[in-house]
């Protein structure tokens, strides 16, 4: 890991009493939150609390129904489509399944962003994909291969490598060990962690796996589905670092990271038995 963050630097991310609602369904509500440069910070919680809007909402993939999200100072939601693009430029995101082309060579896939955004050559193109693929510990001979080929760990990997490929300043993470094995989610965070060290990056990882959160994490933030929270009620109900989750004093906290569903499993019988009278 690199050096701790400085706190009292502006922070690279902000979100200011953030509201995100699709129709009548609100996911979001007044959400607060500010990264610092350099903090890699895992977004935690069950299915259905808003963790992956979030993750979309911070770098203006989704607008927010209110509040702002401030980037490096700017807001996005005021910024024209060519200065959003520039700005998402900064960004790199692994996506869930890896989002890979599957028309496209391994090469292809990974040099697709530098081709979009960079004025670069055949020669400059091919040292840096083979850079980005190396680092994240796949050999050259998979550039001429098709996403179908590769195994869901492989796949995992090259989405990272071509997030990783115009060295951006936000890296996001959404979900980045579902679907693996133990060994190759291990590689994954092993992954995430060198890729700290040797780039000056701010990282966000959504993910359901503890194992993840208190690995690659400075920092831990639980959400908490709104249909289940009281009127009032802060939807971040924990936020601090990893090695206090166990102390917190919120049950609901402790039942999930130690996936304990009996409570859950009463309040499911519950609505079910009312639905029925």
């Amino acid at each position: 890991m690199t050096d701790r963050p400085n706190l009292n630097d502006p922070p690279l991310v902000q979100a200011r009493r953030l509201r995100v609602e699709f129709g009548r369904q609100a996911v979001l509500r007044d959400v607060q939150l500010s990264v610092p440069r350099g903090q890699t910070l895992a977004i935690i919680g069950e299915s259905g609390c808003g963790k992956t809007v979030f993750l979309k909402t911070l770098i203006g993939l989704i607008k927010p129904t209110q509040g702002e999200v401030l980037f490096d100072g700017q807001n996005l939601q005021r910024l024209g489509d060519k200065e959003l693009v520039q700005q998402r430029i900064r960004f790199g995101y692994l996506f869930q399944n890896a989002a890979l082309f599957d028309s496209m060579t391994i090469g292809q896939n990974v040099a697709f962003p530098l081709r979009q955004h960079r004025q670069v050559t055949d020669s400059q193109v091919q040292e840096l994909v083979l850079a980005r693929l190396a680092e994240v510990g796949l050999p050259d001979s998979v550039v001429v291969k098709k996403p179908a080929e590769l195994s869901g760990g492989m796949r995992k990997r090259v989405g990272l490598a071509r997030a990783l490929v115009m060295n951006p300043e936000l890296m996001l993470y959404d979900e980045p060990t579902t679907g693996l094995d133990p060994i190759m989610s291990d590689v994954i965070n092993e992954l995430i962690m060198s890729t700290r060290r040797t780039h000056p990056v701010t990282s966000i990882v959504v993910t359901h796996d503890m194992r993840t959160a208190r690995k690659v994490a400075d920092r831990v933030v639980m959400l908490f589905p709104l249909s289940r929270l009281a009127p009032g009620e802060p939807q971040i109900i924990y936020d601090g670092p990893p090695s206090e989750l166990d102390n917190c004093h919120d049950r609901r906290v402790r039942q999930f990271i130690h996936g304990e569903a009996g409570e859950r499993l009463m309040e499911l019988r519950e609505s079910r038995t009312s639905a029925n009278a």
